[in-house]
This record gives structure tokens, sequence and C-alpha cells, in this order.
């Protein structure tokens, strides 16, 4: 049994002070208690948080990180930079995804999250042929994060055209070949392998609407797969939308929710450019809406009609995508800012007519939906839930003596990062004075691997 008491916590009612939490060897929370004193043999600590949860991710793509900021056409966009997204897909190795995943998965430790959904779709080698095990890259995905003692939710994803109309596969996208029976021989054998339950589940993904076909949608979504997950890039750009209305004479939304049951399962990420019918269908279906501040700026997407969604009570999670810059600070302040600058007003974030801290409210509603698209019916300081923590190092705070929301206001607008201490995952310490043990070795590895591909590529 591991004992800690918090002198302020955020727990799912809101702020304590005081709090005892016993962790049992299951690697959850045994007791929450608040109004408590310290035991003998507990370690005492200032601030803790529930940590963030990244709910898309792409974890190949950290290696192109600040690699595509420079122009390449004279209308530089989504469709530019997906080409050097493209050639770096197309040289990595097993091996070298597992050293990538480790490295990123320790920086999303560091940073504050304990766990990501990725959204993983290269299934097959350079020439396209399947590996002796077709789940060979997705269990290099899962080793990584067991690694580092991250929690990951492995989506391995359908992707079988590369445009509506079953358009085929460009030469580039040979590696992303998948059909239903694969996708769910790859979910059972993540499930099967018989790795730590309590770091690494599963869903599905379905790379797009113009990705895949209705009916192997249908197939793999109300197929063997059962309750599990189900996360899906959308209406992203608006040629994406186009595109749709001219193939389906819908527009992407619509037609997924026409043909499909969209409910609490369901993550729909990004979801970009809807119309005000899309948006409250999302919002009463209980499906989360997988927003991607950072990369939704990087890749210039547009902005997310975020104010009418909450308003309707949509939920939200936040996700670090193309993992070019590793923070959930930065994603929640993206969010928030991005609207500012748009509306030319304040606090824009917070549902229309509540009052209160703007970073605290965005804090929580993240944490909530990123819950529930990775499959968690508990998360957070909570009795039963698994054993994550976040403490902050309150030195860092520009001002001293802050209390509640006020701290989560303060981190997230007045410093460049949280001020991460200790990050606790499944019951163990993984990061101690905002280091991962491992950190030095992955950092060096994955240098050396990203060296060999460029110079392959």
């Amino acid at each position: 049994m591991t004992e800690l008491f918090v002198k302020q916590a955020l727990l799912p009612d809101g702020w304590k002070k005081n709090v005892s939490l016993v962790i049992g060897p299951d690697g959850t929370f045994s007791s929450v208690k608040a109004d408590t004193r310290p035991s003998a043999q507990a370690e005492q600590l200032e601030v803790a948080l529930p940590p963030q949860i990244s709910l898309h991710s792409h974890a190949f793509q950290r290696g192109m990180a600040g690699l595509a900021e420079r122009r390449q056409t004279p209308s530089d966009t989504f469709w530019t930079w997906r080409t050097l997204m493209y050639k770096l897909a197309s040289n990595i190795s097993p091996e070298q995804m597992e050293v990538i995943a480790s490295y990123l998965y320790m920086e999303m430790l560091c940073a504050g999250y304990t766990q990501v959904a990725e959204f993983h779709y290269l299934h097959r080698d350079k020439t396209g042929a399947l590996y002796n095990n077709p789940a060979e890259m997705a269990l290099r995905v899962a080793s990584g994060a067991q690694t580092v003692g991250l929690g990951v939710t492995v989506l391995p994803t359908l992707y079988m055209y590369s445009g509506f109309d079953a358009r085929p596969l460009l030469d580039e996208q040979k590696r992303f070949a998948s059909t239903p029976d694969l996708i769910m021989n790859i979910c059972q054998a993540i499930t099967q392998r018989g790795n730590s339950a309590a770091l690494v589940n599963v869903g599905v993904g379905l790379h797009s609407l113009r990705a895949a076909d209705m009916a192997s949608i249908k197939t793999l979504v109300e197929g063997k797969t059962g309750t599990v997950p189900v996360h899906i890039h959308i209406s992203e750009q608006m040629g994406e939308v186009e595109q749709c209305v001219s193939a389906t004479g819908s527009r992407p939304v619509d037609y997924l929710f026409e043909h499909v049951s969209v409910d609490a399962r369901w993550c729909l990420v990004h979801a970009t450019h809807l119309s005000g019918r899309e948006v409250e269908k999302i919002a009463k279906s209980n499906a989360v809406a997988g927003l991607c501040p950072i990369t939704e700026a990087n890749l210039g997407d547009g902005f997310f009609p975020f104010v009418d969604y909450v308003s309707l009570n949509g939920r939200f999670g936040i996700g670090s995508d193309s993992n070019v810059l590793i923070s959930p600070g930065e994603e929640l302040r993206t969010l928030e800012y991005g609207m500012r600058l748009s509306a030319q007003s304040r606090c824009v974030a917070l549902p229309r007519g509540k009052m209160g801290s703007t970073g605290g409210w965005l804090y929580r509603q993240a944490i909530a939906g990123g819950a529930q698209a990775c499959g968690f019916g508990k998360w957070g300081l909570i009795e039963g839930a698994r054993a994550d923590i976040c403490t902050l190092d309150i030195d860092k705070l520009i001002l001293p003596h802050l209390e509640g929301d006020a701290i989560v206001d303060a981190v997230l607008f007045s410093l460049p990062a949280l001020p991460v201490e200790h990050v606790m995952c499944a019951g163990v310490w993984q990061v101690r004075d905002g280091r991962h043990p491992l950190q030095d070795k992955l950092t060096s590895q994955f240098r050396d691997v990203m060296s060999k591909i460029f110079s392959e590529s």
C-alpha cells in the first residue's frame, strides 16, 4: 500500500484540502478522503491534479516536429503538409516505431499526461506486405507505452481508400492498407497479449469517411469489437467536406449519423467544419468531440464551433495529434485564445451565462471527455479509479498562496507549460522532479533513430 497526503487536490466534486489517498497493490485508489491528517508513512505533497489525457495521437509524427514549417507551394495547406508526413511514414521499421513511441510517451508523462489514445494505421511493412504477425506495429506502440509506464488505448485504424468513391490507395499509403477483419485481428492480438491490463486497452479507429466505405465501417463497429471506443477523423478540412457532399450528397457528420448509431462510444476527431444541425447531432449523441488545438492551428484547419457546442452540453477532450508540441496546458490555452481572437472577447470557453474559472472548467471537462474517449468509466482522484496523479511545483507559480481553480488559471495562462513535479500512473511514480528515469537513454535512442531514417530517405 502507498499513502499520499496532499494539501490541495482536485477531486471530482471540486477542490479539497488535506486529502489522504491510499493506493492498493492493484494500482487503483482504494481510499480518497479529504479533511484528514497525514499518517506517519504518507508522502506529503502540496498540489495534486488528475492528469490529462491525449485522446488523439499519431506517435510517429513526433519524428517530423518542426520540419514542415517551410512553404512548399504558393498556397501551403494540410494537403501539402501531408506529403512530408507520408515520406516519414514510409521509412519506419517496427523497431524504430517502438523507439519513437517510447520517447514520445516519456515526453507525455513529463508534460502531465498519463493516458493516450494512439490512432494507429502503420500496419504493413515498407513494401506494403503484412508482417508475419499482422499486429507487429501496433504491439510495438503498446510496448513503447509499457516501457515508460504510460497508459495507452491502441486504436488499430481502418484505412482502405485514398478518397471517396473507393479510389485506390496511393503508393505512399500502401503501409496503411487494412480491412475490417485485419483490424479485428489486431485488436484481438493486443487484448490477448497478456500484458499489463492497467496500462493497455484497445478501441478501433476509422481513418475517415473518405478512407473507408460505409459497409466496412458498419461491419467493424457493429461486429466483434463489442463496446470498445470508436474514433474517426471527420470534417477537419473544407476540402474533405466538399468531397463528401459531392460523393454522397451529405456533409460528413450528417452522412455518418444517417448510416450508423453514434453514441457515447464515439470520438469525432476535429469536427472543425460543422453546420448548426451537425453541432446539435454530436452534442445530443453523447459522443466526444476530439479537439487538437495545437495541431489544428499548426495545419490551419479552422475553428471548431465550440461556443455553440458546449451550450448544448457537448462533450470534448484534447488530443496531441501530430505531436508537434507536447503540452496539455498549451492545448487548452490555444483552444481558449483562438476563440478570444475570433470573438474579440475574453473567457469565451465557459458556457453562456456560467461564471467562474475558465482554466478550471476547461481542465475538468477535457479530463472527462478524454476518459470517456479512452473507455474509462472512472478517472481522477476517486476511489476505484486507476491511481494516476500529477503534482505541481508551486515554487514555479508567479504568485504565492494561490488556491483551487486560481492555481489552474495561473498555470494555464501565465506559465509556458504545466509546472509538473511528480507524475504517477497506475500506482507507480514515473516522473520525479520533472524527469523520467529513462529520459536520457530514450532521448539518445530517438535521435539516433531519426538520424538513420532521414539519412536513408
